[in-house]
């Protein structure tokens, strides 16, 4: 995984042009990892313990019961953890898709790994990475949930799809130990 590095360098292949705004320029890491998890799923079990795991070994890492500040806006300041972290663990488990807030920041996390500013460690957590890549099962149901809901946007359904499909390629971790 990450070894401790500090925090004001950033991935090598972060770009450097002199024309980037502050949007595009190179982050200052304020967090090795960011973990995005369903927390009815993962939360008081296997997120938990990799969490403390990470924690002992030094390496920060976002966990928003600890890192969110009081009276600010939740999503604003899980987006810009995302932004400002060189890793995002993915805790991919069985209600994972039917969380929008979850999709939304696997969207984010997908976002900044194409500006070359983040890794993503994808686990799938009691999940098939053949059902993510072809989203089948849980997520399909998931998805025809979140198409019918009215509260929903179109286009955002679209861009998690692509990011759950994108996940599902990328080499990670399968856990199933039932």
């Amino acid at each position: 995984m990450a070894t401790q590095a500090t925090s004001s360098s950033p991935s090598s292949t972060s770009s450097s042009s002199s024309s980037s705004s502050s949007s595009s320029s190179c982050p200052q890491w304020k967090c090795h990892v960011f973990l995005n998890f369903c927390g009815v799923d993962t939360r008081k079990n296997f997120t938990d313990h990799l969490y403390i795991a990470l924690k002992q070994k030094g390496i920060i890492t976002f966990w928003d019961d600890e890192k969110l500040e009081r009276g600010k806006y939740i999503s604003q300041e899980l987006l810009k953890a995302i932004e400002e972290s060189k890793y995002a663990i993915i805790v991919l488990s069985t209600n994972y898709a039917s969380s929008r807030w979850c999709l939304t920041e696997l969207a984010k996390n997908f976002e900044c790994m194409k500006k070359a500013k983040l890794t993503i460690l994808p686990v799938f957590y009691h999940v098939d990475p053949s059902d993510v890549r072809n989203q089948r099962g849980t997520l399909a149901k998931a998805f025809a949930k979140h198409e019918e809901d009215t509260r929903v946007n179109t286009e955002d359904v679209q861009v998690w799809k692509a990011a759950l499909k994108d996940l599902g390629h990328i080499s990670g971790w399968h856990l199933h130990d039932r």
